[in-house]
């Protein structure tokens, strides 16, 4: 299993990145530098610490906009005091009232499994940061409403695996498509043939090219 990020690593994984690829070096040196240890605990300290917290926020925002997802979350915390309920707590509140919160019925059916799945011990939420990756990713998907992506976001900034890279993302395929000059957007299996050579730093990788669309026209 790969652990998580350290600080002391960020300049030696910028070299080594930078090392791997031609294109990669100068998306490096356009950029600058990114800490990727700064940058996931900047992410942790906007979302929930604990991992069913982060992943019934996960849910909750999806295909959302950035503000509208965290309206909802915060009107769903409100029927709890503020605070993210427990399991036990969610699946006692009706469903009239995480409706009127600003959920849809389908988010509502995803995060009562996500609560079910918890508490008969199928998903085992301290047991995660032990397993690999696909581990850990096979154990998520098994929620229902939370996919791949959602499990490879969760490896990312919760778990702040080092080595991560999103081929489906659709950030990371079109950042790969402008700076590697293709004509069509790349599949996801191409974007992950292209990424291989940044292992074991496909993570800090995908920063980069998130990044890089920040100065892209829209």
């Amino acid at each position: 299993m790969a652990r998580a990020v350290s600080p002391k690593r960020g300049t030696a994984a910028r070299k080594a990145l930078a090392a791997s690829d031609p294109v990669m070096a100068a998306l490096i040196e356009r950029v600058g530098s990114i800490d990727l240890a700064t940058r996931l605990q900047r992410r942790k300290e906007e979302r929930p610490a604990d991992a069913y917290g982060a992943l019934l926020r996960a849910i909750v925002g999806q295909q959302l906009s950035t503000k509208a997802a965290r309206t909802i979350y915060l009107r769903v915390l409100d029927l709890f005091d503020g605070r993210t309920p427990s399991p036990e707590q969610l699946l006692a509140v009706g469903e009239e009232d995480l409706r009127a919160a600003g959920l849809s019925g389908r988010k509502v059916s995803y995060i009562r499994d996500l609560a079910a799945h918890v508490i008969s011990g199928e998903l085992e939420l301290d047991l995660l940061d032990r397993l690999e990756d696909e581990q850990v990713i096979e154990e998520i998907v098994a929620v229902r409403g939370l996919g791949r992506w959602s499990a490879e976001m969760f490896l990312l900034f919760h778990l702040e695996r080092p080595d991560v890279l999103s081929g489906g993302d659709l950030g990371i395929r079109k950042a790969v498509q402008i700076e590697y000059g293709l004509k069509k957007m790349p599949t996801p299996e191409r974007v992950l043939e292209i990424g291989e050579p940044w292992r074991p730093h496909r993570s800090l990788a995908s920063l980069y090219l998130w990044e890089s669309l920040a100065a892209v026209p829209a």
